[in-house]
């Protein structure tokens, strides 16, 4: 809150600075979400080729439409950070900075004596937000990983799919993403711990395997007071019932309706009063005992009707339902466009693209969209000039190669 006038900032993060040395997803999904709420998020990429996702997936323009959402509200500074001059301009960045994210191997950053000590030396309230495949420390260290990678030893690919079929990905990159915000949430406590408890900055330490190990709900106290190792499952929520995809005339809908209450109004609208009625399912426990009689009674109630017709039924009963969506059946939604969840939004490269809305939702300081992604360098000159380099300065940097 500004003291003079009593009024909130515009953005809940503006004037904070960040440096963003990742690349691909999981460090610049973190730089991206800071900016959303109104971070300057410098982002340094190597002169030339730039970051691998301007080229990932479907390309427009020459482009990525990936790189477009993932990258606004950034500045692109092209800098080569293998280059000791390079490597000088950095440090200077990141002493004016209150974040540095980087998702480089562990050590990378210390070869270029540009660890944590070094830079907090010079900027003793820098947060530091280092993303990694297995963390800092430990025998996995120094071992290449991916979010995929990820995903498998955090414990999440053993459960998706088909029983008895192999383990399949969730089709996004969701052990990068969950790696992001885990680092994210890291960020903004230890930037309120420097805030409120002396001033001194941090490291934060995500690997991407304990980012997904982190969200497996109760994998392991299972396995530790039973012996239980969780299965998949398919479509059903093991040991909940009844929650799963039921077949329609065309396509599948699904139903969550494992609340006792809920049950019984379910079980009033497909017709089987009897079930609901039933003591032995008037509990979870009762009905996941007999969960494949259940799922059978809903499927032959949801599979003579359209998708549309089953969720009117539904929603009118108070049952928790839904449609599995695709991207045109979220673009078309009324619900996403009237929340803002979907943006239409002017690149640099001169042509409108429909792009995912911010979340969270502050309703006193909204994320907003307020720069699209920049071009390669397109910002070096001026955040070179913040830091006081003169243009000729510049011109000699980009005629040895340094920046671009």
């Amino acid at each position: 809150m500004n003291p003079s006038t009593g009024a909130l900032p515009a953005s809940a993060l503006q004037g904070l600075r960040v440096i963003e040395m990742g690349q691909l997803i999981a460090g610049p999904f973190a730089g991206k979400t800071l900016g959303e709420f109104g971070a300057d998020v410098i982002k340094i990429e190597a002169p030339g080729s730039g970051d691998p996702l301007r080229n990932w997936r479907l390309i427009k323009d020459g482009t990525s439409v990936w790189w477009q959402v993932q990258s606004r509200n950034k500045r692109s500074i092209a800098l080569d950070l293998r280059s000791p001059e390079g490597q000088d301009i950095a440090r200077r960045l990141i002493q004016e900075a209150d974040v540095l994210i980087e998702n480089f191997r562990p050590g990378t950053l210390e070869g270029w004596g540009m660890g944590y000590e070094a830079l907090s030396a010079a900027n003793p309230g820098l947060v530091m937000l280092r993303i990694s495949g297995y963390g800092q420390t430990g025998p996995y260290r120094d071992l290449p990983g991916f979010g995929a990678i990820g995903e498998a030893m955090g414990g999440l690919r053993h459960l998706t799919g088909e029983p008895g079929r192999v383990p399949v990905r969730c089709g996004i990159s969701i052990g990068d993403t969950l790696a992001a915000l885990h680092g994210t949430i890291g960020v903004l406590t230890a930037l309120y711990h420097r805030k409120v408890y002396g001033g001194r900055g941090q490291v934060i330490d995500v690997a991407l395997n304990e980012a997904v190990f982190n969200v497996m709900e109760s994998l392991i106290p299972e396995y530790s007071a039973f012996g239980a190792v969780r299965e998949a499952a398919g479509s059903a929520l093991p040991g909940i019932a009844p929650s799963n995809a039921y077949r329609c005339t065309d396509g599948y809908v699904l139903v969550a309706g494992n609340g006792d209450s809920i049950f019984k109004r379910l079980m009033q609208t497909i017709g089987r009063g009897d079930l609901g009625a039933d003591p032995e399912l008037g509990n979870n426990a009762g009905r996941v005992a007999r969960v494949a009689e259940i799922d059978a009674a809903i499927e032959h109630w949801t599979v003579s009707q359209p998708v549309e017709q089953v969720l009117e039924r539904l929603a009118a009963a108070g049952v928790p339902a839904g449609k599995v969506y695709t991207a045109k059946d979220i673009v078309e939604d009324p619900h996403y466009r009237a929340r803002d969840m979907i943006l239409r939004q002017q690149t640099r490269d001169g042509y409108e693209l429909d792009v995912p809305g911010v979340v969270p939702k502050l309703l006193g300081t909204p994320g907003t969209v307020r720069s699209s992604a920049p071009g390669l360098g397109d910002d070096t000159d001026a955040v070179l000039a913040e830091l006081g380099l003169s243009g000729q300065e510049i011109a000699a940097l980009r005629g040895k190669k340094v920046v671009a």
